[in-house]
This record gives structure tokens, sequence and C-alpha cells, in this order.
């Protein structure tokens, strides 16, 4: 509050200062009265001149002529500096103060923070940099995340992981009851053992563990952590990217790293492109849809997701199979109509116009399906590498070129 009283004061005494300047008529109204009274008593000195003798009838004559030509062109240049009726100025200078005053306002309403101090980007690196470097470890997050409720297990199950326990406790290089157990720990709800069981694992198969190894590990660490990604998750994240730096799930978690540390800018990076990249069924699209417009505000980039592909999928186009030939033909033909749409107004990738060539060739609608194979030719016209899969559906069709 003390803030907008403080700019409210600020911003009334600026004003007050342009609005005074702009109605008080400006100098060249001034300066034109100034010009006539200096003429009229030069009028006046010519006549006494001439009354004393000190110049000719025809002189003076002259001069009065020549003072009153000056007299007229000041007057002209006055009433000029006044304006037509006198109103113009008063609104234009209330113009002038209040555009520029609405504009700032709305402004600061989109991108200001009352509240906050001023600060450089540098020290908001160098912030999130001591913040990065800081945070809590794997096992402190852990311990202080409130375990779920252990899913329900009958006397056997128990006992058998119990016997489970034991066995890798006398073997601790056997691989594979390391990997029993890890999996037994997460359905039973216990993450930390398992993270623990996946962290030997990794350091028994040294060079030949692979980067899903490395994510499972970041993602059960993650787990145990109630969503928080630790430095320790972050160091097997950093090394499944080394090994793949396509690994899906690991560039999702640094992205979320990155969200967490104040760098907004560095998880906006990994998430747009895994969602440019999809598939749309991958695990990390439906929580970058839902966080990636916040994220890339506070990045300070004006972004607008791509859009979700809303045609039927090979998964769905297989599972109609399962229906009635009216349900099915009203699932397919639902989203066939809406891609369509979407693909004639705003275009989209090669994949989606063959998702569409395929639906219509399931629904019979040949002559549509060729329709869209044309239009698709069209609008990829030399892109080889496009057509490829728009091609592939086609075929798949029954269409020919």
């Amino acid at each position: 509050m003390f803030f907008w009283i403080v700019a409210a004061l600020i911003t009334a005494a600026v004003a007050a200062v342009l609005l005074r300047a702009l109605l008080q008529g400006g100098a060249s109204e001034s300066t034109a009265s100034f010009d006539m009274k200096v003429y009229r008593d030069q009028l006046a000195e010519v006549d006494n001149d001439l009354a004393r003798g000190i110049v000719s009838e025809s002189e003076a004559k002259r001069l009065n002529i020549e003072i009153s030509r000056r007299i007229l062109a000041a007057d002209q240049a006055g009433r000029r500096a006044a304006g037509p009726a006198g109103t113009a100025r008063p609104l234009w200078g209330i113009i002038a103060v209040s555009v520029p005053l609405a504009a700032a306002l709305a402004l600061y309403e989109r991108i200001g923070a009352p509240g906050y101090p001023d600060m450089p980007m540098s020290a908001r690196l160098e912030r999130a940099a001591a913040f990065h470097d800081a945070r809590k470890s794997q096992a402190e997050a852990a311990a202080e995340t409130p375990r779920p409720a252990a899913p329900a297990a009958d006397a056997d199950y128990l006992a058998l992981v119990e016997r489970l326990r034991k066995a890798v406790a006398a073997n601790p290089e056997d691989i594979q009851g390391l990997t029993l157990l890890a999996r037994n720990e997460a359905i039973l709800g216990n993450m930390t053992a398992s993270a623990e069981a996946l962290a030997r694992i990794a350091t028994l198969k040294g060079p030949a563990a692979s980067a899903a190894d490395y994510a499972a590990l970041a993602d059960t660490y993650v787990l145990a952590a109630g969503g928080y990604v630790s430095p320790e998750a972050e160091a097997a994240l950093n090394r499944a990217v080394e090994i793949d730096p396509q690994n899906g799930t690991a560039r999702f978690y640094l992205g979320l790293m990155w969200a967490q540390t104040g760098r907004p800018d560095l998880a906006f990076a990994y998430w747009a492109e895994l969602l440019r990249e999809g598939p749309e069924d991958a695990p990390w699209i439906a929580p970058i849809r839902a966080r990636i417009a916040m994220l890339a505000a506070a990045a300070g980039i004006d972004y607008t997701p791509p859009a979700a592909p809303d045609g039927p999928s090979a998964e769905d186009l297989a599972s109609a199979g399962d229906m009635s030939a009216e349900d099915r033909a009203a699932m397919i033909t639902g989203m066939v109509d809406r891609l369509a749409e979407r693909l004639a107004s705003e275009g989209g990738t090669p994949e989606e116009w063959a998702r569409l060539i395929t639906a219509l060739g399931v629904l019979g609608e040949t002559d549509r399906a060729r329709t869209t194979w044309r239009e698709a030719r069209s609008v990829f016209a030399g892109q080889d590498a496009a057509l490829a899969a728009i091609r592939r559906a086609a075929q798949q069709a029954g269409l020919s070129e």
C-alpha cells in the first residue's frame, strides 16, 4: 500500500508540472505580447520626434507604416499561439499527460511486482545459484516427506519380501536380487529402500549402467522426497543425459529441478523441447502442459504451447475394433472432424496429416482421404522427409499418387 501511495504522489506532482506548462499559453504568446508593447512605444516616439522637428513628415509617415506592419504581424503571431478557440491546448495537455500515465499503469500491472526490491539479472542468477547449491540432501528431504499409507498386502507376500531382503543382504552384489528388491520395495511404498537398491545396481554395473538405470534411480529419489529433486537425484539425471541426451525422464526432472531452484528459463528450455517432441502419451506431457504457461511467464517468455493432437491415435483405432459398428463410427468421426478442422485452420505436423488420412481410410471416406492427401502434398511440397510418413498413410488407405 505504501508503494502505491508514493507512486500516486510522484505521478500527481509530475502531471501538475506538465499540465501547468501546457496550459499557461507558452513562450510564443508571451513574446508576441511583449513585441506589441514595444511597437506601440515606438509609434509614440515617432510622433514626439515629428513634433520636435527631429524627423521630417515624410520620414515619420514611412516609420509609422513600417511599425504598423510589425504590429499586425505580432498580433497574428499571438493569435496563432493562443489557438483558434483557446481550448486546443488544454485538451492536448490533458491527453499528453493521461495517455502515458495509463500506458505506464497497464505495463506495470502486467510485469510489475510492488513490494519487491529492484534486483539486477546478475543478482538473481547469483541468488538462484546459491539456493541450488545449498538445497537439502536426499536423506533430509526424504526424512521430512510423509510416507503414504502402505498398500494392503497379504502376510505371505510380506514374508517373501522379508526373505528377499535377507537374501540380498547376504549377497549384496547380486544384481538380479537387487532388481527384484527395488521393485517390491516400491510396491510396498518403501521408496527410499527402493532407491538404495537401485543406487547399488548402478554402482555394480559401473560403465555398463544405462541411461534408463540412472533415470529410474532419479525417479525413485524424487518420489521418495515427495516431488523434490535433490542433489543426489540431479547427479543421477546428469549421468543419464550424458549417456543418452534424449532420455525423456531425465530431461523432465532436470527441468523440474531448475524450476524448483529459481531458473525458470532453463526449466522452460527442457520442457518446451519435450512438449514439442512428444509423443502426447508420454508420462511427462500432461504435467508439462499443466505448468509450462506459468513457467514461461516466470521466465519472461511469450509462449503458446502447441495444441494437443485431437485426432485418433493408433491405439484409439485399435481399441475401436472392440466396439459396435455404430459406436466405433461415432468415436472416430468426432475425432476426425476435430482434427480436420484444426489442420484446415491452423495447420499441423506431417504426423497429424498422416493420422487424419489413416482415420478417413478406416471410416471408408476414400474421397475425403484423397482430398486430404492432395492438400498435404501441397502443404509439404519439396519436403521429402515430411511427405514420407504421409505417403505411407495414403498407401495404407488404398490411395494412389
